[in-house]
């Protein structure tokens, strides 16, 4: 079992900044491809950021790319979320996943591809 515990959610102006963290509890998560997702109020949960440690390979959903960062340090467990230039519609709870398998069936975008899940964090972006 991995347990992710995320933090560094907060309420924010519009055009600011966040970090995310989320520490995972294993110590092979270093071969885990790791994520976050978020779920806005009455919305489908959905993928924001993925770090694929083979290939070191990054992925961004297209309303976050460019603004948002995903960075991991494997000696200390953790995987980081650097959010700026942050809108309204980033406003939800923002879920840290792993995947330990540590590559796709499908696709990066995919909830069923993270087996492992976060309590989430909640993130509020005001104007």
């Amino acid at each position: 079992q991995v347990q992710l515990v995320e933090s560094g959610g907060g309420l924010v102006q519009a055009g600011g900044s966040l970090r995310l963290s989320c520490a995972a509890s294993r110590r092979t998560f270093s071969t885990y491809v790791m994520g976050w997702f978020r779920q806005a109020p009455g919305k489908d949960r959905e993928f924001v950021a993925a770090h694929q440690w083979s290939g070191r390979s990054t992925y961004y959903s297209d309303s976050v790319k460019g603004r948002f960062t995903i960075s991991r340090d494997n000696a200390k467990n953790t995987v980081s979320l650097q959010m700026n230039s942050l809108k309204l519609e980033d406003t939800a709870v923002y879920y840290c996943v792993a995947n330990s398998r540590g590559y796709y069936r499908n696709s990066y975008k995919g909830i069923d591809e993270y087996d492992y899940w976060g309590q989430g964090t909640q993130v509020t972006v005001s104007s």
